[in-house]
């Protein structure tokens, strides 16, 4: 027979019950893991984003080329944005007599060095994405297309609005 009361063994169960180590819970790490990769698969996306300016509305073009990750020049109807940095306003750019402004020169220049200190490429001329409202004067993209090549920022492009065909566009 078993010397142990009833109470005696009721307690050494309780007592083995509460030495076994509890099992890790995964179903709850699953589902966290589960969404956290849909968040970034969401999140993530391999196309680059213009600055967006409401100032600018861009001209609509049927280009089908992508943009490439380069420096941008946002010239709305009042002020001109260099990396989203005010430079100067239109008003300035167009009263400066001359095809140069000095002031793009000098932040184009001061940009390249830095660049040139990071280890970028400089052979074949470095690109800059020109973001222009569709009412922006020609004068005006002239002096900037003129400035620009006075320093090592050769390959000019335009941001356009990409459209459908038909009546609707897409964002580039």
């Amino acid at each position: 027979m078993n010397p142990k009361s009833v109470r005696a063994r009721r307690k050494a169960r309780h007592y083995q019950r509460r030495r076994k180590v509890p099992g890790l819970n995964l179903t709850a790490l699953m589902d966290i893991f589960t969404v956290l990769v849909f968040f970034l698969l969401v999140n993530s996306s391999n196309s680059q984003q213009l600055p967006a300016n409401p100032d600018i509305v861009l001209p609509e073009s049927a280009a089908q080329e992508l943009p490439e990750e380069m420096l941008t020049i946002q010239i709305s109807p009042h002020s001109i944005l260099l990396q989203e940095r005010p430079l100067m306003s239109v008003d300035d750019a167009m009263q400066h007599h001359g095809r140069v402004l000095p002031a793009l020169v000098h932040e184009l220049e001061r940009y390249a060095d830095r660049a040139t200190q990071l280890g970028g490429p400089a052979d074949e001329g470095r690109g800059l994405m020109i973001m222009a409202d569709r009412h922006t004067p020609y004068a005006l993209l002239e002096r900037i297309m003129h400035s620009a090549n006075q320093t090592e920022y050769s390959r000019l492009r335009f941001a356009v609005l990409r459209s459908n065909g038909s009546n609707g566009s897409e964002a580039p």
